[in-house]
C-alpha cells in the first residue's frame, strides 16, 4: 500500500476515534443528567423552599486526576433550564421544563 493512502487512512482513523470518544462522553453524560433528574424528583424537589444540596460525586480514588462527569452533567442541567440554583448553593427542578422534555423523549 502506498505511504499516502497509509496517512490518509491514518488520518480518517484519528478522525472516528475522537468522533467515538465524544459520542460516548457524550453519552454518559446524558446517562448522569437523567440520574440527578430523579433523585431530585425522589426527593420533591419542585421548588426553592424544597431545594435539596447536591454533593460532589466522586466514585473511586482512580479517578482523581479527571473531571468530574457529575458536576459537568449538573452544569449542563442548569444552562438547559431543567435545574435551577438558589442564592444557598441549593438546587431544585423546574417542573414546566422537565414535563416538556418528558413529552419530547
Amino acid at each position: 500500500m502506498p505511504v499516502y493512502a497509509q496517512i490518509v487512512l491514518l488520518i480518517i482513523a484519528f478522525f472516528i476515534f475522537v468522533f467515538l470518544i465524544m459520542y460516548l462522553s457524550g453519552l454518559g453524560i446524558r446517562r448522569l443528567c437523567f440520574k440527578i433528574i430523579e433523585e431530585m424528583e425522589e426527593k420533591n424537589a419542585f421548588n426553592a423552599a424544597k431545594a435539596v444540596k447536591l454533593q460532589e460525586k466522586r466514585g473511586n480514588i482512580l479517578s482523581l486526576g479527571t473531571k468530574n462527569p457529575h458536576n459537568r452533567a449538573l452544569n449542563v442541567l442548569i444552562s438547559e433550564g431543567l435545574v435551577i440554583k438558589t442564592s444557598n448553593n441549593k438546587y431544585y427542578l423546574d417542573i414546566e421544563k422537565i414535563t416538556e422534555l418528558r413529552k419530547k423523549r
